[in-house]
């Protein structure tokens, strides 16, 4: 052994040693000196896949939320025959911005849910497309700019805002009345009740795999139609048989005959006023089943309709009201309505394939049949087109002017719908419905006695003035309506989430007995003895709408 050569290897080992760990001494202690330079940790976004494609935990909390929209744009073109102030348009156009967040939380008694869904959009043109009933439930503004009278709209809508726990649904929503609600439509002109925002509390009970039973409680307001009056501000004092409205404009009012004389005409008439309140909410039952062959719903509705105080308008045919007069205010009437929808799917033709068929009847409740749905929404009466001699009356009740009852309106509608895809880039839909409004005939005949809405049909004496009796005839006021309104779309969606459509839609207005004046071949209204000399009975137009949408 090599004596010096091994010392020396002891040596250098030791060297080596003793820098090593020197050397993590001197890293020990600086360490220790130096502050902690590591940053806070990150908390990243995790996927929530129990909910569904989208959704994503929010940071921190055990609260799944999806975000979501729509970007959309459409054109549309529908006939008219009228170019006078605000009609003559035949283009439509509107933009339309949705923002929608869906938050989701597990619970012990199941999912709580809230759901919001903010709307803001620019239309203009003809109705329906831009149209007043946004105005008349408090979410659009007109726009008045140079020579628009109004046929430009914006709104900002609170189109959804509910939260669902453990059976109950509370806040902004769809009437669960609603079955088919327009599903495969672009224009959703066809018949049949539509109400997508509404104020509802309602508990849904699960009964059976598949089976559900719902009570709901619903503003009344947007399922109001009218009472019908027609007294106005213009007609300053009372004619022998006529009324005028003490109100002023604000106030529709309908008349109550109070007393007659000798020979049975009005002395004494009562106004009622006949805008009504906010009383008693909607009620509304729903029992459902769900399959993988499809669904069906049965749907029943009670609906309140009320007026205001009487006050008197004396002096009538040189009659005097009593000293001590008093006619109470019309008892409230109770609308209702019913309706049943099935859904069917049809994989065997190609997938994704379903059918609609929906049927709807009820009295004093037009928008829950939605009868009213094509251009008609809050109107006492409205055209399908503008000049169109067919003035189709949707009101839910009539104030009979002897005893001063609410008669109720009827109204039924029928609608069927199939969606077809060719490929997964092609799809259509073809949609068909018809429906009727009709009014109690003695309340129309009962109205006219006194030139209320209506030609006065008997003279100060009692005789009967036979041209008003002819025009009574053919006055639109209040007479029965059917309306049809069919279509057809073709969508491509070329990628997913965007759909490129086409809509086509006929509708058909019409009398169920009897013609009108025709203002379109008879625009000066000339009659003979009350006949007019140009008549119809039905009135008809078509409109194509253009649809662009992204969906995100």
């Amino acid at each position: 052994m090599d004596v010096g050569n091994e010392a020396r290897r002891i040596r250098l080992r030791a060297a080596v040693a003793s820098l090593v760990f020197g050397t993590a001494a001197i890293g020990n202690v600086d360490a220790a000196e130096l502050p902690d330079q590591k940053g806070a940790a990150v908390a990243y976004v995790r996927v929530c896949s129990a909910e569904g494609v989208g959704f994503f935990y929010v940071p921190g909390t055990d609260t799944c939320l999806r975000v979501g929209g729509r970007a959309r744009f459409e054109y549309g073109v529908i006939g008219t025959a009228n170019r006078s102030t605000t009609n003559g348009d035949i283009s439509q156009y509107r933009g339309l911005l949705r923002l929608n967040l869906d938050a989701r939380t597990q619970t012990d008694y199941g999912i709580l849910r809230a759901f919001v869904r903010l709307e803001l959009a620019s239309r203009t043109g003809s109705t329906p497309e831009t149209s007043g009933t946004l105005q008349r439930f408090g979410a659009a503004f007109p726009g008045l700019g140079p020579d628009a009278y109004s046929r430009a709209q914006g709104y900002v809508q609170a189109d959804k805002a509910f939260i669902q726990f453990a059976g109950l649904t509370a806040g902004r929503a769809s009437s669960f009345y609603d079955f088919y609600a327009h599903d495969l439509e672009i224009s959703r002109g066809s018949l049949g009740s539509d109400v997508s925002s509404t104020n509802l509390l309602a508990y849904t009970a699960k009964l059976a795999p598949g089976f559900s039973a719902t009570v709901s409680m619903e503003d009344p307001l947007q399922r109001r139609q009218p009472v019908y009056a027609s007294g106005t501000a213009t007609e300053a004092a009372p004619t022998a048989f006529g009324v005028f409205n003490p109100y002023g404009n604000a106030t529709a009012v309908a008349p109550i005959i109070v007393a007659r004389n000798a020979v049975g005409m009005p002395t004494v008439i009562a106004l009622e006023d006949a805008t009504q309140k906010s009383r008693l909410p909607d009620f509304v039952g729903v029992a459902r089943y769900d399959s993988d062959w499809g669904s069906t719903q049965v749907s029943a509705a009670i609906h309140e309709i009320n007026g205001g105080n009487a006050a008197f308008l004396a002096g009538i045919n040189g009659g005097t009201a009593p000293a001590a007069a008093n006619v109470p205010r019309s008892s409230s009437a109770y609308g209702w309505a019913v309706q049943a929808g099935i859904k069917i799917n049809l994989p065997f033709i190609a997938p994704g394939d379903i059918l609609y068929l929906q049927g709807s009847y009820g009295r004093g409740a037009e928008s829950y049949t939605g009868i009213q749905q094509f251009r008609a929404g809050g109107l006492v009466s409205s055209v399908i087109f503008n000049g169109s001699p067919i003035q189709r009356y949707l009101v839910d009740a009539v104030v009979n002017p002897v005893n001063g009852k609410f008669d109720l309106s009827e109204s039924f509608t029928l609608v069927g719908a199939l969606l077809h895809n060719w490929t997964p880039e092609w799809r259509s839909a073809v949609f068909a419905s018809y429906g009727e409004a009709r009014f109690g005939k003695a309340d129309r005949y009962q109205l006219a006695t006194i030139g209320f809405g209506l030609a006065p049909i008997f003279n100060s004496n009692g005789t009967i003035n036979a041209a008003n009796l002819a025009a009574f005839g053919y006055s639109n006021t209040l007479r029965d309506t059917s309306l049809i309104v069919a279509g057809a779309s073709l969508i491509w969606s070329p990628v997913r989430d965007l759909d490129i459509g086409l809509e086509g839609e006929y509708v058909r207005a019409a009398l169920l007995q009897g013609v009108t004046n025709d203002a379109n071949k008879n625009p000066n209204g000339i009659n003979v003895n009350g006949v007019p000399i140009r008549a119809s009975s039905s009135a008809d137009t078509a409109q194509i709408r253009l649809r662009i949408i992204r969906d995100f």
